[in-house]
């Protein structure tokens, strides 16, 4: 996952070495699973991105973490010797 909307929400996925920083903004909101923060994912809610230049702001923000990020393994399909 890169970035997508969840509601009104975007979800983001960025690098986890900034999460300090990114809490900070307007419109942050920590992303939890089973009662755990996850770091490097959260949602930011309408007022973070109302303007274009913070729309802006998070969708590059995803964008160049997802070219470093490593990629959710995928299950390898059996294959059947015929």
């Amino acid at each position: 996952m890169c970035i997508n909307v969840s509601g009104e929400n975007l979800m983001c996925r960025f690098d986890p070495k900034l999460q300090d920083e990114i809490a900070k903004k307007n419109g942050y909101e920590t992303m939890l699973m089973k009662g755990k923060e996850y770091k490097g994912y959260c949602y930011i809610n309408p007022d973070g991105f109302r303007d274009k230049k913070d729309f802006e702001y998070f969708i590059n923000l995803c964008l160049d973490y997802n070219i470093i990020a490593k990629a959710s393994n995928k299950p390898k399909k059996k294959t059947t010797n015929r």
